[in-house]
């Protein structure tokens, strides 16, 4: 296969993560808005107590939902993928009616459900779980077998969500304060999730409950389970905050290709920290746990499956070679933990917060290691993949994200405001500074826009709704004549104003064009616009 083709390959494959859609329903409505049945809450706890048999490909068990009255209301909504059915829902002892309209329960309480009240109710579910046929793509239970015939099972669901494999608020706004995770498997595997390891419950009839506290708040879709015949190594990071345990969880015949390859996870650390501020979830340690799929970022529960070798699968998305010095799933998915499970978009249509910051996380990763020069190579090869086929930022309020330009179009529009900053130490505090700001938050588009425009101290509205909310690139139309320069921008937003660095016939020089011309005398006729800006240019 070719290598442009590969790549093409990768962003469909994103894309379909990202689900393009432009046909809404009302499901759509109730997965993706905050619906009153959700808005007079607040989640507080979770515990998630459930049996896995993988020998039927069923769960079944209860999650009992802890919330705070914000404001009186008798309906709650609770959501549930079939072909997952919820059994009973009690609260205070006793059953409550549930109306069902397809994925979305609604909950009917009886008792008074007063303003700042603490309340819990336990939602009893079973069934087999979506099967997920391409995971992480479509998302659900992968149950496969390991080399050894040994039962390997994960669960991933991004954008098909949560609900698809255990009852929730299925809504990324509103995130628990903290969760116990109860998993029980039999005896002659390991279940690995989320958070600390508690303890292993020894029961009789040759199953094992794994125990996992997560002491932050975590989304409900970096909540995972994975099951397989582990063996498990560590080490310990010397991190900002101190401490930091670090743990990975492999198939017994992979511990010693892990041992070698895993060696990037302190080093990705190493550089992140650096950029991104301390690791957000000391508390809670960073796994490393193999999966019989790529990878996914759950938090402080990083999933693997590269196949032990750097690259994406063996190759290198930027076509450059940097891609081939480093693991892209150990990099780019642990990077999730500062822009995904720190900060958490509010709506999936703000997606290009995870994703921009976490694809140009892959090239500041390199640049830390291996200079300047290289990542700045790196990213500028992202290019390749990028199709401007439909704005970054999706339509709100129905689960919908935009194109799977935002992770290397996103990328090269962060490399591109860094270039316009033009100080990398105040970018480095602009990344920093976001993780602290925005601490353990869900945040819309709205305030990471306003943040970096405060911080920088430049009006960067235009800039935003160029590349987020357009598909049009940048141009830079120019004419020399008589050593007079004219230049402009065109294929732009109203308002787009960037300075831009070029060089006339080798000489540097920055230029400012706006959507009207302006003139500069210069000496020379060559013009060339800095490769480090995502644009273009036209010569008239």
């Amino acid at each position: 296969m070719n290598k442009s083709l590969f790549f093409l390959l990768i962003i469909v494959s994103f894309q379909t993560l990202n689900g393009q859609n432009n046909s809404f329903t009302k499901q759509d409505s109730l997965r993706g808005s905050i619906t009153p049945e959700r808005a007079w809450w607040d989640l507080t706890y979770y515990h998630l107590d459930i049996s896995v048999d993988p020998s039927t490909k069923s769960i079944k068990g209860k999650n009992s939902v802890h919330y705070k009255v914000l404001k009186p209301n008798s309906v709650l909504q609770i959501d549930l993928q079939a072909p997952l059915m919820i059994t009973k829902v009690t609260q205070n002892g006793e059953e409550l009616s549930v109306d069902h309209q397809g994925n979305a329960h609604f909950i009917k309480l009886k008792s008074d459900q007063k303003k700042g009240s603490l309340q819990s109710l336990d939602v009893y579910y079973e069934g087999q779980p979506k099967e997920a046929k391409r995971a992480p793509w479509d998302g659900g239970f992968s149950w496969k077998k390991d080399d050894n015939g040994n039962d390997f099972v994960a669960t991933s669901c991004q954008g098909l969500g949560a609900s698809v494999w255990w009852p929730n608020k299925d809504h990324m706004y509103d995130e628990v304060d903290s969760m116990l995770i109860s998993v029980r498997v039999p005896k002659a595997l390991m279940e690995v999730s989320n958070g600390q390891l508690r303890g292993v419950e020894d029961h009789k009839d040759g199953t094992n409950t794994y125990h996992w506290f997560v002491n932050n708040p975590i989304n409900n879709y970096g909540v995972n389970v994975n099951i397989g015949d582990y063996v498990h190594f560590s080490e310990d990071y010397n991190g900002e905050k101190g401490i930091l345990k670090m743990d990975y969880y492999v198939l017994k015949y992979n511990l010693e290709k892990a041992k070698q390859q895993f060696k990037d996870a302190p080093r990705m650390m190493e550089a992140f920290e650096h950029w991104f501020g301390p690791y957000p979830f000391y508390e809670d340690g960073y796994k490393l746990v193999e999966v019989p799929y790529l990878g996914m970022e759950h938090q402080s529960s990083v999933t693997y499956g590269n196949g032990f070798e750097n690259g994406y699968l063996g190759r290198d998305l930027s076509g450059t070679g940097w891609g081939l010095k480093f693991d892209f799933i150990i990099i780019h998915e642990s990077a999730h933990e500062w822009f995904a499970n720190n900060i958490t978009y509010k709506d999936i249509a703000d997606m290009w917060i995870h994703e921009s910051f976490t694809a140009y996380a892959e090239s500041i990763f390199v640049e830390y290691f291996y200079g300047k020069k290289a990542g700045a190579e790196y990213v500028i090869g992202t290019r390749r993949g990028i199709q401007n086929d439909a704005p970054i930022i999706g339509p709100y309020d129905v689960n919908q994200s935009g194109s799977g330009d935002m992770y290397y179009k996103g990328a090269n529009m962060l490399h591109t405001l860094r270039q316009w900053i033009n100080n990398d130490d105040q970018w480095q505090q602009i990344l920093r500074g976001l993780n602290e700001t925005f601490y353990h938050q869900t945040v819309t588009t709205e305030q990471i826009e306003n943040y970096i425009s405060k911080t920088s101290g430049i009006d960067l509205s235009a800039f935003f709704n160029q590349y987020l909310r357009d598909v049009r690139i940048p141009t830079l139309e120019y004419r020399i004549k008589d050593q007079q320069l004219k230049y402009r921008w065109i294929n732009t937003v109203s308002g787009f104003n960037m300075p831009v660095h070029v060089a006339i016939n080798g000489k540097d020089l920055w230029l400012a064009p706006t959507t009207d011309w302006s003139a500069a005398q210069i000496e020379g006729n060559e013009l060339q616009i800095d490769v480090d800006f995502y644009v273009k240019s036209k010569k008239l």
